[in-house]
């Protein structure tokens, strides 16, 4: 689909919206935060005009509507999201890790809020990675290839992520119980070592809270700024992209925050102190 469509398709459903809401044109413009010529130029079908991001954003909030709708990638207002199958993306694990490079990438300059499923991606060494991988019989070259990305995207400029896991997840770790029965003291012993350094390093930019996994339950999941959000299911995405959903899950993790048993600056500290002996 060119600009041009694109363009006709969003000024067809901009005066759906305009009509329903039973106002002026200056009233609605002032709802979307334009100004009534901006709104003119966007309902009249005689000009292949997009409008801003933002004005975008500030339509799906305002109307309960999907950016995918706004744009014709839908026909449902109402769809949340879409299920990625990684068999979809299997041979695909390739390029499961390009599309969470792209989500990182068209979230640059804003926050990322992230709770993972086990130790956080860019904070784990190639060992662990291995032995990770082999278990579920994925490739280790492409989660290798992941780490470093996170890992260089947070050491840039104007990053700003957050993390938030149970605690009891790095005790089980440090411990070799559960999943991690049957991986080495010395190969624990050297990830705690590198987690600690990684989160002093990034501070403030990556900040890990701990919270008790007893007391607070979470899926894991990434917040992609006002994006997106993708929800890990085990070898698939759920990938949720409406404004309410999106705030939604923001207020889950502003949970999680609050309820914070080690907070950011604590965190080093306290993946030091599990280091076995």
């Amino acid at each position: 689909m060119d600009k041009r469509d694109l363009a006709g398709i969003f000024s067809q459903r901009l005066t759906t919206l305009f009509d329903r809401s039973r106002g002026s044109q200056a009233a609605f413009a002032h709802s979307i935060g334009i100004d009534r010529s901006a709104l003119s130029l966007l309902l009249s079908s005689r000009t292949a005009r997009l409008p801003r991001v933002e004005t975008l954003l500030h339509i799906a909030e305002r109307h309960a509507v999907t950016l995918d709708w706004l744009l014709g990638l839908s026909e449902d207002e109402g769809v949340t999201g879409a299920m990625i199958a990684s068999g979809a993306i299997e041979t695909g694990e390739d390029d499961g890790a390009s599309l969470l490079m792209r989500w990182h990438a068209e979230a640059s300059g804003m926050k990322i809020r992230y709770v993972p499923a086990r130790i956080p991606d860019l904070l784990r060494t190639t060992d662990v990675i291995a032995y990770e991988a082999s278990a579920s019989h994925q490739s280790a070259a492409t989660q290798e290839e992941g780490a470093v990305f996170r890992l260089d995207y947070n050491r840039a400029p104007g990053t700003d992520m957050e993390s938030c896991m149970p605690y009891q997840t790095l005790q089980q770790f440090a411990d070799g119980s559960g999943i991690w029965n049957g991986l080495s003291p010395e190969v624990r012993r050297a990830q705690l070592d590198h987690m600690a350094a990684l989160i002093d390093e990034l501070y403030p930019s990556f900040r890990l809270f701990l919270f008790d996994g007893r007391a607070r339950f979470s899926i894991p999941y990434t917040i992609f700024g006002s994006a997106r959000v993708a929800v890990f299911a085990g070898q698939m995405y759920l990938v949720l992209n409406s404004v309410e959903t999106i705030r939604t899950m923001q207020t889950h993790f502003e949970g999680l925050i609050r309820h914070t048993h080690i907070h950011a600056h604590e965190a080093a500290e306290f993946v030091r102190s599990l280091r076995v002996g």
